[in-house]
């Protein structure tokens, strides 16, 4: 494996020749670099090459539709969807929206299949294209996002706690959610993701490196994107310098994320947890299959259904942002709750006159939690301040299910946005409250040192920044 040492000069001798990506002569010292010092392939960094279908005449606003779990309490939103790609290949006819997971989900389904089978064999699709995507994601609120389309090995994913796998999941896995998306994914003839990992880049070699080589380039696709979803462009990474631009950079990655036990955490998944731990689950049943079967176990390395198409985020892009999700409890005594939080984390209570104030106050930090909710008519507002060095979440979220599993009639919501707290706090009988931002310096570590994080810990981004669905690719045939 590469050393610390040569790791660190190789990325520096990568970054130094950003400014001549044209040079192929000088880009080409870099595989030889990679031979001499024994660098790493995809393979062992649990991705490889993705064979990505794409629309012939794509119309990206028509095409691409909003992730599945997005809008579940808002069935206005995927009607409107309908009407805008009515008549017209759209990846809207090859998904389940969850919003009707529970309305007739055998007869979606069926049709769903129907249509993926009809949209490959009446060449809706171009010729597969072997190649990695960079995209860039310019949503409505004025942020722009990078991305890298790759496939990765499922075999080097794992979702459950304590796992030292490569790929590891960001937030505790409901194993109850994985059968009913399985029912989706098995023997579903095309698979399009909407998951995202994450990257731990703080020097942006890797996604922020390529699309720095790539960009000027012509894009392959450039289009807006519906209902508020901004806009979206890919260029393709398919050159031989390119491509080892991108192993070199991963291998650079790879050790920096190696831990003193030996194991390596290369990706955390951002968004569509379940939806990974599903692919896993098809995958492990396929290759039970696979391995009963008596074939030639080079299957169980070329069959589709062991890869998973993602985009890969770096965790530090600037338009990536985490947006910590508050809750509100129902039936609690706020001055026994708050009492006992500030004993289980060794904080601090004092009391704010505004929400405005409070607000700030959490927001500026990393680990004091805000409290909102009536006593007398009157609004109070406490902050509770603590020196908690891991994600605060982690230690709020066990602890307020200790209190309410201690106590009866009490429940929980999970909100997104702090006005929407503030205002749910001030009503009789609640209690709102507000988490601080998610630190992007000790993700990684926190998970790597705890494992997942507790449910509903941050969101990325507002619910139009999530991914749209775009790239295809076949699964099983």
């Amino acid at each position: 494996m590469l050393s610390k040492t040569h790791g660190l000069e190789l990325r520096a001798f990568l970054l130094l020749l950003d400014g001549y990506a044209c040079h192929r002569r000088i880009i080409a010292q870099i595989t030889l670099i990679g031979y001499i010092l024994g660098m790493k392939n995809f393979d062992d960094m649990g991705i490889k090459v993705p064979e990505i279908l794409l629309p012939k005449n794509l119309d990206t606003e028509k095409w691409a539709v909003i992730a599945c779990d997005q809008y579940t309490q808002d069935k206005n939103y995927w009607i409107q969807t309908a009407k805008l790609t009515s008549g017209s290949p759209s990846a809207l006819n090859i998904i389940l929206p969850e919003i009707y997971l529970n309305d007739n989900t055998g007869e979606r389904i069926k049709k769903i299949r129907e249509n993926m089978n009809s949209y490959i064999k009446n060449g809706i699709f171009d010729n597969v294209r072997k190649e990695f995507i960079y995209i860039e994601r310019k949503t409505a609120f004025g942020r722009l996002r990078r991305g890298l389309i790759a496939e990765i090995d499922l075999d080097r994913y794992d979702w459950k706690p304590g796992t030292k796998e490569l790929i590891r999941a960001t937030e505790a896995t409901i194993k109850e959610r994985i059968p009913p998306r399985m029912k989706i994914r098995s023997g579903a003839p095309l698979e399009s993701p909407h998951i995202m990992l994450l990257a731990n880049d703080p020097e942006r070699i890797f996604v922020d490196g390529i699309g720095e080589r790539v960009r000027c380039n012509a894009p392959l696709y450039s289009g807006k994107l519906m209902q508020n979803g901004g806009s979206i462009s890919g260029w393709n990474v398919s050159s031989e310098d390119d491509i080892e631009y991108l192993r070199a950079s991963l291998e650079t990655l790879f050790t920096e994320n190696t831990q003193k036990d030996g194991s390596t955490f290369l990706f955390a998944v951002g968004d569509g947890n379940h939806s990974l731990a599903t692919a896993k689950a098809v995958w492990e049943e396929r290759k039970a299959e696979i391995k009963s079967s008596g074939a030639d176990m080079s299957a169980l390395k070329t069959d589709p259904v062991r890869y998973a198409l993602v985009e890969i985020v770096n965790l530090y892009d600037t338009g990536l942002t985490f947006e910590p999700i508050h809750r509100v409890m129902f039936g609690a005594n706020p001055k026994e709750f708050i009492e006992f939080i500030s004993q289980r984390l060794g904080g601090t209570i004092s009391a704010l006159k505004t929400a405005d104030e409070l607000e700030k106050c959490v927001k500026n930090s990393k680990a004091d939690f805000g409290f909102i909710y009536t006593e007398d008519g009157k609004t109070v507002y406490k902050l509770v301040s603590t020196n908690m060095t891991d994600l605060a979440v982690t230690g709020f979220q066990p602890s307020a299910d200790d209190f309410i599993n201690s106590h009866s009639g009490i429940a929980i919501d999970y909100i997104h946005g702090a006005k929407e707290t503030v205002a749910l706090g001030k009503q009789n009988g609640t209690l709102g409250i507000l988490l601080p931002p998610i630190a992007k310096d000790s993700f990684f570590t926190t998970i790597a040192g705890h494992g997942a994080l507790p449910r509903k810990s941050f969101s990325m981004g507002e619910a139009d920044e999530k991914r749209f669905y775009m790239e295809c690719r076949r699964l099983f045939n």
